[in-house]
């Protein structure tokens, strides 16, 4: 059986958010490969991916690139969301250059409420409509 999706570490969304970006940009991804992207060891990453595994995120076996699951993408797309919009609205808003914007949207996206990024995202949205 597997463990119902509760609330993801940080270090687990960075890892699904990493599979999501080369699964939308149709990139085979193994282990090594996102060892590397990330700049993490390969045995924290097997780690990470024995527990998406179970979490019943992706579908993995150290011979086959990683695959996730309908609830994987689900789950991977809400973290890449976050990401984006954290990442717009410091560009956007704050005109924050996009490789510092994005290195502040990788660390906040762990911690916002979804309260504040639904306001944040709203307030986004009126920015852009009024310039």
């Amino acid at each position: 059986m597997q463990a119902k999706v509760q609330n993801l570490s940080s270090g687990l969304e960075d890892y699904i958010e990493a599979i999501y970006t080369s699964h939308l940009n149709n990139n085979l991804l193994k282990g090594a490969d996102l060892a590397r992207k990330l700049k993490i060891s390969r045995a924290s990453v097997s780690e990470a991916l024995s527990k998406l595994v179970n979490k019943g995120l992706i579908t993995y076996n150290s011979y086959e690139s990683i695959s996730l699951t309908d609830k994987g993408i689900e789950e991977a797309k809400k973290v890449y969301e976050k990401h984006n919009a954290l990442k717009d609205f410091f560009e956007t808003v704050l005109k924050i250059p996009s490789e510092e914007a994005g290195e502040n949207a990788c660390k906040i996206e762990h911690i916002i409420s979804q309260n504040v990024l639904n306001k944040l995202i709203q307030f986004t949205k009126d920015y852009k409509n009024k310039q």
